[in-house]
């Protein structure tokens, strides 16, 4: 059985969007695109209809990349325990009010035991000075936080 990753939206959007002019942003780009084609198939990929909903905004040609590529990926439930955690996520200070949604995605791949969430949002999630919250409000509330991390923090190197 392969181990489950969260693809948050960021990582959908680094994958399809257009090659950017930035260094840094063209740089995640091409190391999100190794990552899908070189790891993608180790793992079975989960997403939530929060991914969907987000992906599903803007430029209809983006927007319809994007949901092509999520279309095949196993859809985790938004239930109780996740609005729940991700309130108290936000309240207990562990992510600023306006990244409600962020605090959503750790709480979804959290409920479900999900080992690693994939995302290029290294302000409220990827982020090592918050981690050590969200981990201990996790824990508080009896789940086990997700491992947050970039692709390249997840490509493993074989000898």
């Amino acid at each position: 059985m392969k181990e489950r990753v969260y693809i948050e939206t960021t990582f959908v959007s680094y994958l399809t969007a257009r090659p950017s002019r930035d260094l840094i942003v063209a740089g995640h780009q091409q190391i999100t695109h190794d990552w899908w084609d070189t790891r993608r198939a180790d793992y079975e990929l989960c997403v939530s209809q929060l991914v969907f909903q987000e992906a599903g905004e803007g430029d209809l040609r983006a927007v319809r990349e994007r949901l092509d590529v999520l279309a095949p990926m196993t859809v985790l439930e938004i239930n109780e325990e996740a609005v729940e955690l991700a309130e108290e996520l936000v309240q207990a200070g562990a992510l600023p009010v306006k990244a409600g949604n962020d605090a959503m995605h750790i709480a979804i791949a959290a409920i479900h035991r999900v080992p690693y969430l994939l995302t290029w949002n290294c302000r409220h999630m990827a982020n090592a000075t918050m981690r050590v919250q969200i981990e201990s409000i996790c824990a508080r509330k009896g789940f086990k936080a997700s491992i947050i991390c970039t692709p390249e923090e997840i490509i493993e190197v074989k000898p």
